[in-house]
């Protein structure tokens, strides 16, 4: 039994090898057409409004960079100190829900009342 099971995934393997093979040695480029339109060509006026959109973007300029460790640190700092802010607000947010002390005043006087 355990023969015939390793020989049928052995064979279904096989038969995924070869599928895949198929698709990865099938045309990847199908030409239109010859009765199909030809590609606009391009304005000059589009080229130089998208070279000029781009322009800022090859400006060298250092990403993120930091002139010194102390810049670094202080901005690690500050980051820290908002996070603490964020959670510390959302910690006070949780104990002071007028909800869950509502519930917790109804499950104290249902637990009374047995």
């Amino acid at each position: 039994m355990a023969r015939s099971r390793s020989s049928a995934s052995a064979l279904v393997l096989a038969a995924l090898a070869a599928v895949a093979a198929c698709l990865c040695l099938a045309p990847a480029f199908v030409a239109p057409p010859r009765g199909a339109a030809q590609a606009p060509e391009v304005d000059l006026r589009i080229a130089a409004a998208a070279f000029a959109g781009l322009s800022p973007l090859a400006a060298e300029q250092p990403a993120a960079a930091y002139d010194s460790v102390v810049a670094m640190l202080q901005s690690w700092l500050v980051g820290g100190t908002v996070l603490i802010i964020i959670f510390a607000a959302a910690l006070v947010a949780a104990t002071a829900n007028p909800l869950t002390k509502r519930r917790q005043e109804v499950a104290a006087t249902m637990m009374g009342k047995k």
